[in-house]
């Protein structure tokens, strides 16, 4: 493989800034010895584990340390394709509904929620703050705050991290933290001319005035709207087009990428069929006559069959194509994040601990998916875990080569000596402990909600596996990552409940 055709236009300058950075965060740090898997258990058993590494630190104004954090249950509406049964609902619906299932399942008295936080990135314009108007909705106390995040694909990661410092910090016990967004029904905006002649039209005061601004609307030139943006904003390249030449850079090939697409479809299949997408809450959607139980964009296909789809974005060549990418979904998702000694006070059995975390940016032209590449090792690092100490793995699939491309890199003796400034590779995680109930590509990514599945996939398998420590991470744009480490709660079981 030759993986130094990742290195493209400025990347040599642009990267030699950000290893210093990851330098002086101690990314020189050699691989965790054997036996260290049993030394961190040790120690998260004493002591809260945080996203900094002084896990010893105090809540201001208290003399206890922070709190163990758990995941206590998490929910979510099937992801559906845009254009089909939510089509006709509003985000703040899909939100609603994965916090009222989530209160309904757990059984939680409302008025000990906390704060709510919910994430998202196409913003609908009449609910500028969804977290507010989706939890009043759901029956929350009018008492009880709420705000929206947006961090792209990793919203609610950035969610369940928001109630993280929240709790760490002593200042609530309880957070309902989830994700939503809408693509059946995104923001289309007039031109700027027409925008612009709307606002002075409501300002002229006289006749001749207003028919002055009219005329000028009325300009070919004035005509016009802007769909949302489907490019990088600081590159103007579309995702697929860099997924296409981070696949090239990588020497992942379409075969190799189509065989990984079949993979996550049929292995989201049997995840249905076999139950074990306990998470999703059935919807009975307004105006459509079956309730919706399941997500309906999984497509079992041949290898065979995918390659016959044309390459979507770099033609006749590249090597992404529809079958082979994440598609525009409609969902929601909410999560119960507690202190540990809350839960058990209140009587609730959690999932899960949630542990180390870490967020990474690199060079959002040239590595603007490689994100995972670079948060795994940190945040095993922070853990002081090794890829052999997991038995989970839960990466958000935006593209298949994007996935292999970043696996390529976790396993490159060359890439981890000279981008990530360390002794050798990380080593690539096994497959068979990777994404084994299917991933974005055949579940779908509403793109605000996929971070609280990637935590309630990895408690759930945890807990079916017999695992101890799962790993998610999911790349977003603008060249962003996240990743953490969950902890299999003792005696946690999976959820099941009919709504």
């Amino acid at each position: 493989m030759n993986v130094q055709r990742v290195v493209l236009t400025n990347f040599q300058r642009r990267f030699s800034t950000s290893s210093s950075l990851l330098q002086s965060k101690g990314q020189q740090q050699q691989q965790p010895q054997q036996g260290k898997k049993e030394a961190a258990a040790s120690g998260w058993e004493k002591q809260n584990v945080s996203s900094s590494s002084s896990s010893q630190s105090k809540s201001r104004g208290s003399a206890k340390p922070m709190p163990n954090i758990v995941l206590v249950d998490a929910v979510r509406t099937p992801f559906l394709t845009s254009g089909t049964q939510y089509k006709n609902l509003m985000p703040h619906d899909l939100a609603r509904h994965a916090i009222h299932s989530l209160i309904r399942r757990t059984d939680f008295p409302v008025d000990k929620i906390d704060y709510v936080i919910m994430g998202t990135v196409v913003q609908e314009a009449k609910t500028a703050n969804i977290a507010r108007d989706a939890a009043l909705g759901a029956g929350l106390s009018e008492r009880t705050p709420a705000h929206t995040v947006t961090q792209a694909c990793i919203s609610s990661n950035q969610a369940i991290t928001t109630a993280m410092g929240l709790i760490a910090s002593g200042q609530y016990e309880s957070i309902v933290c989830g994700g939503v967004d809408f693509m059946s029904d995104v923001p289309i905006r007039l031109s700027r001319k027409w925008r612009q002649g709307l606002l002075n039209l409501n300002k002229a005061k006289s006749i001749p005035a207003k028919l002055g601004v009219v005329g000028k609307m009325l300009s070919p030139s004035a005509w016009g709207v802007e769909l949302p943006a489907i490019a990088e904003f600081t590159s103007g390249e579309t995702m697929g087009h860099s997924a296409d030449r981070l696949a090239a850079a990588f020497g992942v090939t379409r075969k190799e990428s189509d065989e990984y697409a079949a993979r996550s479809h049929q292995f989201a299949a049997n995840a249905t069929k076999n139950g074990d997408l306990s998470e999703i809450a059935p919807i009975k959607v307004p105006g459509v006559a079956d309730v919706v139980t399941s997500d309906n964009g999984i497509r079992t296909s041949t290898v065979e069959q995918l390659s016959k789809l044309k390459p979507a974005f770099v033609k006749p060549y590249g090597t992404v194509t529809a079958a082979n990418a994440s598609y525009l979904t409609d969902g929601a998702s909410a999560s119960l994040i507690m202190s540990e000694e809350a839960a058990l006070r209140m009587g609730y059995q959690p999932l899960a601990y949630l542990r180390h975390f870490t967020y990474v940016s690199q060079d959002p032209v040239d590595q603007l998916l490689l994100g995972p590449a670079y948060a795994t090792p940190q945040v095993l690092d922070k853990a002081g875990l090794s890829i052999n100490d997991i038995d989970v793995f839960e990466f958000h699939e935006a593209f298949a080569g994007q996935i292999l491309a970043n696996l390529r890199a976790l396993d490159s003796d060359y890439f981890g000596k000279t981008y990530m400034r360390r002794s050798g590779k990380v080593g690539a995680p096994p497959m068979e402990k990777f994404n084994n109930w299917g991933g974005s590509l055949s579940i779908g990514h509403p793109f605000g909600a996929t971070g609280v599945r990637l935590a309630a996939v990895t408690a759930n398998r945890l807990i079916k596996e017999d695992g101890k420590y799962g790993l998610i991470a999911a790349c977003a744009a603008g060249g962003l990552a996240h990743s953490m480490i969950i902890e299999r709660y003792p005696g946690a079981t999976i959820k099941k409940h009919d709504l």
